[in-house]
């Protein structure tokens, strides 16, 4: 049972991954997402970064989602210091979701539960063995 919901947390934080796709996709922009419609704003509208600052922007989206990626492969593959990388990320996931909090509110509630059950969950993964470097 234990190594069911181990593969599922993998897999949702790489679903989570793909979903930070959409804020690269929409602010580069390379896609038109109807929920994530480009700006050049942030924070309300509050602070403008122009085009290129706004590229940047998409920049930490998909570093985020590469990281929710690695870090899926790397529950499923028993890897160490998976931990680290997610909590790096979601802390960053959680400021850029906050930094655009109107397209992206639900992102930081989603960022929020990670980072409980992380902290919740920190003395049973212990149980599960690491594998590799």
């Amino acid at each position: 049972m234990l190594e069911i919901l181990w593969i599922v947390g993998a897999l949702v934080l790489g679903l989570h991954g793909l979903l930070h796709l959409m804020g690269f996709f929409a602010y580069w922009p390379l896609a038109l997402i109807p929920d994530l419609a480009y700006k050049t704003a942030i924070l309300g509208g509050q602070l403008e970064l122009g085009a290129v600052g706004m590229r940047a922007f998409s920049v930490l989206w998909l570093v985020v989602a590469v990281g929710y990626f690695a870090t899926c492969l790397a529950m499923i593959g028993r890897w160490r210091r998976w931990q680290q990388v997610l909590l790096a990320i979601t802390l960053i996931s959680f400021l850029i979701t906050l930094l655009d909090w109107q397209a992206a509110f639900r992102g930081t509630f989603i960022d929020f539960a990670i980072l409980v059950v992380f902290l919740i969950s920190s003395q049973s993964i212990k149980l599960i063995p690491a594998r590799g470097p």
